[in-house]
């Protein structure tokens, strides 16, 4: 099996669907002319033409409402955005349009978009540019939301997306496009809503998503240097959310740590926190902890960042609580 980046994988599943489906296009800012803003478009210009890759001003609005409005009438749009911290421009066209015209509609039309690009913070960009904003989208119903770790689901996973009739939100971390993995040469799918259990493990689950996974799985390595087995899931969506697999996994481990990068209130950690109690709390030897970003909009100084985002330290510390280990 060869070994590829993360931005290769995704360029690789857009290429492929849009050899298989000429309906499916890519539209956002600098795809085209400039190769992509993180060259995962690199390319593809020459190969499909600018009908196909379309270059568009900076309007997100106009961009987004134009791909649903294509999806409505039969295309499958592919909408970039340069990061989903501008997605806020477009999100009337996202929530009011795509992810409800099913429903309005009585079914008569469907909206088989995706609307994709980097989330979360990418080093000193500050406030406005290090977001997470994948609990706010996954709040609303008629969206799926993906969010993948490595260039094996980033590739099984958006070609699933561009097949799905369901408008999808699939986000991205400008910190992994250049990370290298293992992705098979023959075509593959990924079933949106599926948990990956990345690690086998019999004393806690740790629990994760996106580039927060090398945090799960490094939290995981130093555990098993103190003896500690750690079981690693990657949600791999967090809309639909894999519920059976979290509490098949606290049935054995009875006890469960979230690390996620977003803010604590309302997020993905709080859903999975109830749900699982919900259903597993007969199972559970310890209250269920969350790792999160701080509860402020990120700095830009580097030292301030750290001390902001989830960690290895903070999530080993959750570990040793839930497991009562006082050292």
């Amino acid at each position: 099996m060869r070994t590829i980046q993360f931005r290769e994988a995704l360029r690789e599943a857009m290429n492929e669907e849009m050899r298989r489906d000429d309906r499916v296009f890519l539209m956002g800012e600098e795809v085209a002319e400039y190769n992509g803003a993180y060259k995962v478009s690199q390319g593809m210009l020459d190969e499909f033409g600018p009908e196909r890759i379309i270059d568009t001003p900076i309007a997100e609005l106009g961009f987004a409402g134009i791909g649903v409005g294509a999806a409505i009438n039969g295309l499958l749009p592919i909408i970039e955005f340069m990061t989903f911290n501008f997605s806020l421009v477009a999100i009337d066209q996202v929530i009011n349009s795509a992810a409800k015209i099913y429903s309005m509609s009585g079914g008569q039309y469907s909206c088989p978009i995706v609307f994709r690009g980097p989330t979360g913070n990418a080093g000193m960009l500050s406030s406005q540019h290090s977001q997470n904003f994948e609990n706010w989208f996954a709040n609303c119903p008629g969206l799926k939301v993906v969010i993948p770790s490595t260039p094996y689901d980033a590739k099984g996973l958006l070609k699933s997306a561009i097949r799905d009739p369901d408008p999808v939100i699939f986000m991205e971390s400008e910190l992994m496009y250049g990370d290298k993995g293992e992705v098979p040469e023959e075509e593959y799918l990924i079933p949106i809503g599926k948990a990956n259990v990345v690690r086998e493990g019999t004393d806690v689950t740790i629990v994760s998503f996106g580039k927060m996974m090398k945090i799960a799985l490094e939290t995981a390595d130093r555990l098993a240097q103190d003896g500690i087995s750690a079981e690693v899931i990657d949600l791999r969506s967090v809309r639909p959310i894999d519920y059976d697999t979290l509490v098949e996994s606290v049935k054995k481990t009875n006890r469960m740590v979230v690390v996620e990068e977003a803010w604590p209130l309302a997020s993905i950690s709080s859903e999975l926190a109830y749900m699982v109690q919900n259903r597993a709390f007969d199972y559970l030897d310890a209250p269920i902890r969350r790792i999160t970003c701080m509860d402020v909009p990120l700095p830009y100084a580097p030292t301030l960042i750290e001390a902001s985002l989830p960690n290895v330290e903070r999530t080993l510390q959750a570990v040793k609580d839930v497991l009562y280990v006082k050292r």
